[in-house]
């Protein structure tokens, strides 16, 4: 049965269960992981697993199975995770796309293979929570022990720490120098992965998308200590969308011997993260990925970029993210000597001279993505609405938290020469 909720906090699609998910599918999950045929689900209670803002490449629900063997009466909390079945933009947009296949395949094959490469170099870190199920057909489902109630749970209404910004890089850092391991002694392992956020079907032709450019613009015309900064944004928005679309996915189709590539996360923003403190001292015990639908081989700079609009607070996003990235580097290093990586060694000045060429992907997250973001944390805007209505997507632009977020970013951009040769 499907517990009642404040509707008015989740996605709608995710407000009532679909009738397949029940007590005898349930059941006949867990009798499988348990290696117990006699396992009897005895009740189900079931909720929307995320608010609204969290996500939207997906439908997601939270169960608590109560069941029975013949060794008592126990109870399991679980994470259902599926594709849309209303109609409507969500599905038209997810449709064809390879989100669930990335993402068994990041969860059964890949992180497996990359906590393994860690824990022969003496590493035990965690980057992933196991998978109890997973299908493709009939229909595309994952199920997860819930995270909850292991102690996780997502930062919500209030900034992130530099704490916990900094035990996500590091943690993204060992990933990242694991799948260069990988890339150079096994490239075939990961040839899979080469569908990123702008690789889904009808994305990029979206509306949210298109009109990302033409709104910024209109917003810098109206704000007179930004109207000068119209001119650079009206030369690209013809073909910015291509330009960053190449930077995306040069690992593919234009490999560069001075660049850097690792399999990225693809959408490493607060919300793909669960953070775990010590219940008595509230110290921070660590932080688990979450999301890996589109994990995909791309430069380097692709979490990295994204994570200044997407993740960081504004006084590390002023800085482009500077102390952050630094701090990821000198984990990446670590890691990649320890785990024995035979490669050249990356160095920092490389690095920071990968992120600056890849400007057009700052170009597309602060015009597009970062007003999004920032009216979500807002809690004035809903998700669906921001995505699907013109008019609310327009507002957004002009919040005060974006509007000064533009003030310190665009100068930044053109000290470091983004808005050259336009």
């Amino acid at each position: 049965m499907s517990e009642k909720v404040d509707q008015t906090q989740f996605n709608e699609d995710e407000l009532e269960a679909p009738s397949w998910l029940n007590g005898q599918f349930l059941g006949g999950i867990l009798a499988a992981y348990e290696n117990c045929s006699e396992l009897k689900v005895t009740g189900l209670k079931i909720t929307p697993a995320t608010a609204q803002g969290d996500h939207y490449a997906s439908v997601m629900f939270r169960a608590t199975a109560e069941y029975s063997t013949s060794k008592g009466k126990f109870s399991k909390p679980l994470i259902i995770k599926t594709m849309p079945e209303q109609e409507g933009h969500k599905k038209d947009m997810l449709a064809e796309s390879h989100l669930f296949e990335t993402e068994i395949g990041m969860y059964c094959q890949v992180l497996p293979e990359f906590e393994r490469i860690m824990v022969e170099a003496g590493d035990t870190t965690k980057l992933f929570a196991p998978c109890l199920y997973h299908s493709l057909e009939p229909r595309q489902v994952m199920i997860f022990e819930d995270l909850v109630s292991l102690g996780y749970s997502v930062v919500r209404d209030r900034p992130v720490s530099q704490e916990e910004l900094k035990a996500v890089f590091s943690k993204l850092a060992k990933w990242h120098a694991v799948s260069m391991k990988l890339i150079m002694e096994q490239p075939d392992f990961l040839k899979e992965y080469k569908y990123g956020l702008f690789d889904l079907p009808h994305f990029v032709s979206d509306p949210m998308i298109t009109s990302g450019i033409d709104n910024f613009i209109d917003m810098l015309d109206k704000l007179p200590n930004l109207k000068k900064y119209r001119l650079h944004f009206e030369k690209i928005k013809e073909n910015y969308l291509e330009r960053m679309q190449c930077e995306l996915q040069e690992y593919h189709q234009n490999r560069r011997s001075d660049a850097y590539y690792v399999l990225c996360h693809g959408d490493f923003h607060l919300r793909n993260m669960m953070f775990k403190n010590d219940q008595k001292t509230g110290a921070l015990e660590d932080v688990m990925l979450v999301d890996f639908q589109i994990s995909n081989l791309s430069p380097i700079s692709t979490d990295l970029i994204y994570s200044i609009y997407m993740l960081m607070e504004p006084e590390q996003r002023r800085e482009m993210g500077k102390e952050l990235i630094n701090y990821y580097f000198s984990v990446l290093l670590a890691t990649l000597q320890k785990i024995g990586y035979k490669g050249e060694m990356p160095t920092q000045a490389k690095l920071w001279e990968q992120i600056h060429r890849n400007k057009y992907y700052d170009f597309f997250l602060i015009s597009t993505f970062l007003s999004l973001i920032l009216a979500v944390k807002s809690n004035s805007f809903k998700m669906n609405e921001l995505i699907q209505d013109p008019e609310t997507r327009k507002k957004a632009y002009f919040m005060d938290t974006y509007v000064r977020d533009v003030e310190k970013l665009l100068p930044k951009f053109e000290k470091l020469g983004y808005f050259k040769g336009l």
